[in-house]
């Protein structure tokens, strides 16, 4: 009887531990908004997570109106952290107006996301912002290096974009009037197009976002916005602070990705996941091998 009863209690010790193990071991939710760019970010924080805490994630890709629907999710507690760009958390969430000091934007927005139990953990390293991309040999014909550049020479070239930049407000007709663009003529261009029409000499100039996967391959040049008309977008972490004391140790390995990711970059790994049909999740434990994140 006695055997027995030391056996009933060992065996219930032992429950009890894996129990306990297991709540330890409880996964750390990260969300995406639908595009590859944030596949490939939440594979890079899920594998550097895994690697370095020993904590399984759970990553839910694709979350249908981004920031709309992952931030008050993110205030529930039905995720953990996920990718986010410092423009889109100023202007959409706090609901501020554009800030063209990037550095007062970053502090400022700390305080405030602090205030919401939420903390912003370092910067990548890029920004995923509008931009207007020459083909090259026009860049070099006309020595255009800023978008005030472009406004001188704008008359001897012809600008193709997709035709919702064509027709919004804070698009084409924005620039045009605030650099005084005044282009040789207008194509409306697929947005899946665009480069290819560059290519063909079709068009001279497009907008585009600074990541852009066909960037990577593309004959180009980006110009500087030297009246800083749009805003910046940095792209970073954003966790909730209870995660962050639930797991010692995250917010450091967080910050390991801080400064570790240029554009030119984030728009190759963007490129090999779109263009070339890689796996992300090959391509992040690619990206964290090479910087020495984690070991093969």
């Amino acid at each position: 009887m006695k055997r027995k009863l030391a056996l009933f209690l060992t065996a219930a010790l032992a429950i009890g531990t894996l129990a306990g193990c297991g709540k330890e071991k409880e996964p750390i939710k990260i969300a995406s908004k639908p595009m590859t760019e944030q596949y490939v970010l939440t594979e890079i924080l899920g594998q550097l997570i895994e690697n370095d805490l020993g904590v399984p994630v759970e990553i839910t890709k694709g979350i249908g109106g981004g920031t709309t629907n992952i931030q008050p999710a993110l205030l529930k507690g039905d995720f953990d952290l996920y990718p986010e760009y410092t423009g889109t958390s100023w202007m959409t969430v706090l609901k501020h107006e554009k800030e063209d000091d990037s550095d007062v934007l970053y502090e400022n927005l700390q305080k405030e996301y602090n205030d919401m139990g939420l903390t912003w953990s370092g910067l990548y390293g890029f920004q995923n912002s509008y931009v207007l991309a020459v083909r090259k040999e026009a860049a070099d014909t006309y020595g255009l290096e800023t978008f005030s550049d472009l406004a001188a020479a704008s008359e001897n070239l012809i600008f193709g974009g997709n035709p919702d930049y064509m027709e919004r407000e804070d698009g084409y007709p924005m620039i045009c009037e605030a650099y005084g663009m005044n282009f040789k003529g207008t194509v409306d261009v697929d947005i899946a197009l665009k480069y290819q029409a560059m290519a063909n000499k079709e068009i001279d100039v497009t907008n585009a976002f600074t990541t852009d996967a066909q960037l990577a391959a593309a004959d180009v040049k980006l110009l500087q916005d030297d009246k800083s008309l749009f805003a910046t977008y940095y792209a970073g972490t954003v966790v909730r602070t209870d995660t962050l004391e639930k797991y010692p140790g995250l917010a450091d390995t967080l910050e390991k990705l801080t400064g570790q990711i240029s554009d030119d970059e984030m728009r190759n790994m963007n490129y090999q996941v779109e263009v070339e049909s890689k796996d992300e999740k090959e391509v992040a434990k690619a990206f964290l091998i090479e910087k020495g994140l984690i070991k093969k």
